[in-house]
């Protein structure tokens, strides 16, 4: 049975389940759906009617963070699961804290209780303390930390820009621009057509990425 992956491109938790696979050589038929008409299939398949959502053979995986170990586990040949155990920390706090501010400035009218300029300067605390941490990766070499992270630094920087680009955060700045331009980056924001029942397979990795 082919591995079918339900994704959504601009999505970042798809964008990181896609980098794990990519890296990982894990060959899927990638599904592009479109997030206000969800099909039938899609919906039968993801419990939480969220993604990414990952079928294999043996069950479904329907959280981002589990389909890039799943798919590392099987092949890590960059080794991105040889960080640090301080690496799981910075996910938590990443997928935990700073998503929660992200959401809260970025979608701010869903928050009206909530204060979008303190909830930006929530997030900005998180991304000051990391840009303390990253040299040219947050460890010595590449590894899911930052393949788990970078795609909500995107998303959080591209509320606004301007805003970003002048905070005091040179190494963070850098890591993200590197990824933004990566070829690898551009590998998995490939654009697919919306996926209806009986279009023919699209297969995702298309060809191996490079760092």
């Amino acid at each position: 049975m082919t591995h079918t992956l339900y994704s959504f491109r601009r999505c970042p938790y798809a964008m990181r389940a896609r980098l794990a696979l990519a890296s990982a050589a894990q060959p899927v038929e990638l599904r592009e759906i479109v997030l206000r008409d969800k099909p039938a299939a899609f919906l039968a398949t993801s419990p939480s009617a969220t993604v990414p959502c990952l079928q294999t053979a043996e069950q479904v995986i329907d959280e981002s963070l589990d389909i890039m170990i799943w798919a590392l586990r099987r092949n890590d040949p960059e080794q991105w699961l040889a960080m640090p155990e301080t690496g799981w920390g910075w996910i938590a706090k990443a997928d935990g804290p700073f998503k929660q501010a992200l959401d809260r400035t970025k979608y701010a009218s869903r928050y009206p209780d909530e204060d979008a300029t303190e909830q930006r300067q929530k997030a900005a605390g998180f991304l000051s303390d990391l840009d303390q941490t990253i040299d040219r990766w947050i460890f010595t070499e590449a590894s899911l930390a930052d393949y788990a992270i970078l795609p909500f630094v995107r998303q959080f920087a591209f509320i606004d820009k301007p805003w970003f680009d002048q905070q005091p955060w040179p190494h963070l700045q850098a890591w993200l621009d590197r990824f933004i331009s990566s070829s690898r980056f551009e590998a998995i924001m490939h654009k697919y057509p919306k996926w209806q029942d009986g279009d023919a397979a699209t297969l995702f990795p298309e060809a191996p990425t490079k760092r």
